[in-house]
């Protein structure tokens, strides 16, 4: 299909399947293309390589751009402290990947690193499985599809979001039955906690929830809460909450993780 003006592709990489939904500029509405489960007998690179040569080759966009979302549960986010008189990028990077190991017990070697680098003050850092990023950039590729960004769901979120968080402000991301929590101030993530959302998840659980966090966290809890994502519909009634964006209605969990940070 030729490539119209305006529009782009973004996937939604989960666990365990892929989306692909084709967005427009100017808050045209979203279109979910095609949805593949990745097959469980293969490594997930391997089954990604199969199910992304499957998906693009059935909805027929090769040239179009392409943005990736990933499961923040294929990712890994940390908060590195930066060594003390740091005066180079080299410095950054080695604490980064030192604090990785320190917290996963392996090597950074097999992932690649981003993160907001500061050298004034800790800073929030991400890391990205490479065979996965090989895998997209592969299958990318073999289709002419320009590759935009490749990002976990949280900063896709947070990105896109921020200029509506205030400092002292809680930022909450929902996506299949995860709830991940930011603490922002100065327009920044300081401290990020993940939990396994209720089976129950009332506005009570919602807040009683946070309070527990802040106390985790030596922190008081928070009087505003932005949050976005597949949200349960009773958080909107919990004390100071806000929801950010609305999730369209029916889109399975991996189909609106790939229209996370999305302004379509």
């Amino acid at each position: 299909m030729r490539k119209k003006f305006g529009h782009a592709l973004r996937l939604g990489l989960g666990a365990h399947a892929v989306a692909l939904v084709e967005t427009g500029r100017w808050g045209r509405e979203a279109t979910v293309l095609a949805e593949l489960a990745l097959d469980a007998g293969h490594a997930l690179p391997a089954a990604l390589t199969g199910a992304l040569a499957d998906l693009f080759n059935a909805v027929q966009r090769d040239g179009w751009p392409l943005t990736v979302v990933l499961a923040d549960e294929l990712v890994r986010l940390w908060h590195v402290a930066p060594p003390p008189d740091c005066s180079r990028m080299s410095d950054l990077e080695a604490a980064a990947a030192l604090r990785f190991q320190q917290l996963y017990g392996e090597p950074a070697a097999d992932w690649q690193l981003s993160a907001d680098w500061r050298a004034d003050q800790p800073f929030l850092a991400a890391a990205l499985p490479r065979q996965l990023l090989g895998a997209i950039a592969q299958s990318a590729g073999a289709h002419g599809m320009p590759l935009i960004e490749v990002a976990p769901q949280f900063l896709a979120q947070f990105n896109r979001w921020r200029a509506r968080v205030s400092n002292g402000d809680w930022f909450g991301v929902a996506h299949d039955g995860v709830l991940t929590l930011g603490v922002c101030e100065g327009g920044a993530i300081v401290a990020l906690r993940a939990v396994a959302i209720s089976a129950a998840p009332d506005a009570a659980w919602l807040s009683a929830h946070v309070a527990r966090e802040a106390l985790r966290l030596n922190l008081a809890a928070p009087e505003r809460l932005r949050l976005c994502g597949a949200l349960p519909p009773a958080w909107r009634a919990a004390p100071g909450c806000a929801v950010l964006g609305d999730a369209p209605a029916g889109w399975s969990p991996t189909a609106l993780l790939a229209l996370s940070g999305s302004a379509a």
